[in-house]
């Protein structure tokens, strides 16, 4: 497949920016065939090295969200880089004329200075806070709720994810919408001044998922249940020899399935009729989650591993074991995946790179490796 095969291919993208959400849009961008053009401080960002890092002390952290772009170093304080940020974003074709950045309140590149210089220009601003103060991940979840309902139900201190999980869905926000905006400026030949803050990011996920509008309509926010799945019936189960799954049974089926691979169909029938409830009903499967816990317990403690993976495989029932990093690399998770093709990463070595999520027609879009710091910076 050749670039220009790509859904984007032809438009181009200058990146001003830095960490997660602003660079993994531009990654987004880049797998779907896009030109982009990181441009960095003259000796990077305060990302380029940022963990996890090499023996030799390289970033596989910067190299893994700047696959398959440029890299531009350019004194961005000085009025001749600024400049060359301007002619990078305005002087860039029918395709280009577009900014993405989370370096907002640089008057040099704002909407407004660049749209003088071409009417068209699409520019996207990640912000941090809704009012444009500084945020990041860590703290916008802090102050939004999550953090207080994650972790073991005993535990009464708030436990944050490892995953920056507003970064990420923010960065496929600002991809997505410019991607919007340069179908609108097709049409109608109208430029965009788009801003996106990470915070209303998690704020709207909250209110979609209905944990913000709980407290609105039914007077009180939701609790914490640990590794239990709220508002149906899912749980953790230790086996013999050690090790654990997470169990899933969303619909009758599985439930079903669930109560005939362990065997208690008796003690089920026993224990709906003692409490007046229908398991075939999430809301009762959930409300009844730790008398269901004891009943599927011991069949899990009684087998190993190995006996639970084979009889789950044979059910309908929603499973998987729990694993590190290191099991899904060495038990072949990536090897056998063909979103996964091995990349040769300057500095870093040869390793299995993920491309584009979706397959397009059975096929999944990759990127060249990262450039090096200022590979592509005119006149080097």
């Amino acid at each position: 497949m050749t670039p220009a095969d790509k859904p984007l291919a032809g438009l181009r993208v200058v990146e001003v920016s830095s960490f997660i959400a602003s660079p993994f849009a531009g990654l987004t961008l880049s797998q779907l065939g896009a030109e982009v053009v990181r441009v960095d401080p003259i000796g990077g960002a305060a990302d380029v090295n940022r963990w996890p890092l090499t023996a030799d002390g390289e970033s596989i952290y910067w190299t893994g969200l700047n696959r398959g772009k440029r890299s531009v170093e350019a004194d961005l304080r000085s009025e001749a880089g600024q400049e060359l940020v301007q002619r990078l974003v305005t002087e860039s074709g029918p395709g280009g004329g577009i900014l993405l950045t989370n370096q907002a309140g640089r008057s040099w590149m704002s909407h407004t200075v660049l749209s003088r210089i071409r009417p068209d220009v699409i520019t996207l601003e990640i912000l941090g806070r809704t009012d444009g103060t500084p945020g990041v991940d860590y703290t916008v979840n802090a102050g939004l709720g999550f953090p207080q309902i994650t972790g073991p139900v005993e535990h009464a201190d708030p436990v944050n994810h490892v995953l920056p999980a507003w970064d990420l869905a923010c960065g496929l926000y600002a991809a997505l919408c410019i991607s919007a905006a340069v179908r609108r400026r097709e049409q109608s030949g109208v430029g965009a001044h788009i801003t996106l803050p990470l915070e209303d990011t998690a704020l709207s996920v909250a209110g979609t998922l209905g944990y913000l509008t709980e407290p609105q309509v039914n007077e009180h926010s939701r609790t914490g249940t640990g590794n239990d799945v709220y508002g149906t019936y899912g749980t953790d189960f230790t086996t013999a020899d050690g090790g654990r799954f997470m169990v899933v049974a969303l619909t009758p089926r599985h439930f079903r399935d669930l109560v005939d691979l362990t065997g208690v169909r008796d003690a089920i029938d026993a224990v709906e009729k003692a409490l007046g409830a229908d398991f075939r009903r999430e809301a009762d499967r959930f409300t009844h989650r730790a008398v269901l816990n004891g009943l599927f317990e011991p069949w899990f403690a009684r087998h190993s591993t190995a006996d639970v993976t084979a009889a789950l495989e044979t059910a309908s029932v929603l499973s998987q074991r729990y694993r590190t990093f290191d099991d899904v690399v060495s038990e072949g998770v990536l090897a056998d995946n063909p979103m996964f093709t091995e990349l040769d990463q300057p500095g870093i070595g040869r390793y299995l790179a993920a491309a584009f999520p979706a397959a397009f027609d059975g096929a999944h879009y990759t990127t060249g490796p990262a450039p090096s710091l200022g590979a592509d910076t005119p006149g080097e």
